[in-house]
């Protein structure tokens, strides 16, 4: 196999795992009551519903101000991450989703003209290669996938 044909399907492989753990967490509040997805059931601001918010303040940070360079403000996300778990009184399960289809619809399209060694110049560690920041991704929403799934089984758990 060429280094080129190597570097697409490697590229094709982190885009599925990508997808799937997009796909997870987008899934998690299926089928909950806006009280459940807001349950607090740990002492952090950890929520179902502020975990699919803050899913896509990332998919924003990485894939919109690394990319495009545009500030946190000029995108309309919060400055920090952990403000980004903020739950607005007017946020729901159906527009949180929405927002994280969008935002992953757009982190598509932005990368879809990037390979893996192009580097990206907007995040604020400095330059970094895309392959650095899908597996930052991968790392991150993996990593919330699991609290997720904790976090459902709690709250379903409740319901019996």
């Amino acid at each position: 196999m060429d280094a080129a044909t190597f570097t697409d399907e490697l590229r094709a492989q982190f885009d599925v795992f990508l997808d799937e753990h997009r796909a997870a967490l987008h899934d998690c509040l299926d089928g909950l009551t806006e009280q459940e997805a807001r349950a607090s059931l740990v002492p952090s601001r950890t929520t179902l519903l502020g975990l699919v918010k803050h899913a896509t303040f990332v998919e924003k940070v990485w894939f919109d101000e690394a990319i495009t360079c545009r500030t946190r403000e000029d995108i309309g996300i919060p400055a920090t991450p952990d403000e980004s778990f903020v739950l607005d009184e007017g946020d729901t399960i159906a527009g949180i989703q929405a927002a994280y289809r969008l935002a992953c619809e757009e982190s598509r399209r932005r990368t879809a003209p990037l390979g893996l060694s192009d580097v990206v110049k907007g995040n604020r560690r400095g330059p970094l290669p895309l392959r650095w920041v899908y597996l930052h991704m991968l790392r991150e929403l993996a990593q919330h996938c699991g609290h997720a799934d904790i976090l459902r089984e709690q709250v379903l758990a409740a319901r019996a």
